[in-house]
């Protein structure tokens, strides 16, 4: 089945309802080698460091998409920080910032404080459970850096465990795995909406995974 198919309907349905996929994503036990990873990827402190080759690539990068977000986040200082943060843990992840933003789009919609039905917190609509899982009791989901930060760490996590199956690993972060809504919404935000042209082009994975 091919993601491009989603019908109209489903496509009005979601642009009623901006949370209508927040994240749900299933506690599973996870083995001591990998809970050590996820919890050292988590827990860093170090002072988030520029993720571009240089200043001008930088400005570039954030005036692209701060025109983009500039409707859902007007203030223009807090917009820059959150592009910047969710640029450099993207990066950090090993994951595409524009993918994150595409999925940030779906999850929350970009709201700060956005809580789903199942109590997934924040831009990111990440689980509670993580924070016991992987984290420590001073971690606030509410906050940016560290809701962007956890996020991408989990979303990173599913395409590791599926091998690099953006499809499958995107089911997994929104807990609707073999389902082609999510994963066909957040692929659309990310190559229409947040396509950026030095970052234009896919990998064979998620040419793959788009074919669905």
């Amino acid at each position: 089945m091919r993601l491009a198919a989603i019908s109209l309907p489903i496509l009005l349905a979601f642009a009623l309802s901006q949370a209508a996929f927040a994240g749900n994503q299933v506690y599973e036990p996870l083995s001591a080698s990998v809970r050590s990873v996820l919890q050292k990827a988590v827990s860093d402190d170090t002072v988030p460091q520029p993720a571009f080759a240089s200043e001008q690539e930088a400005r570039a990068w954030l005036d692209a998409m701060s025109h983009k977000l500039e409707r859902r986040m007007p203030d223009r200082q807090t917009r820059e920080e959150f592009l910047l943060t969710a640029h450099y843990e993207a990066k950090r992840a090993g994951l595409d910032p524009q993918l994150v933003l595409g999925v940030i789009q779906v999850e929350s919609n970009f709201r700060k404080y956005a809580v789903s039905s199942a109590g997934a917190h924040g831009y990111m609509q990440v689980m509670p459970f993580w924070v016991g899982l992987i984290g420590s009791a001073e971690h606030n989901l509410f906050h940016m850096r560290t809701n962007l930060r956890y996020g991408c760490v989990i979303l990173r996590h599913y395409l590791d465990r599926e091998q690099g199956d953006l499809f499958r690993a995107l089911g997994r972060y929104n807990g609707s795995l073999g389902k082609p809504e999510y994963p066909g919404f957040v692929m659309r935000a990310w190559l229409n909406h947040w396509k950026y042209p030095a970052h234009a082009t896919t990998t064979p994975v998620e040419h793959r995974t788009v074919n669905r």
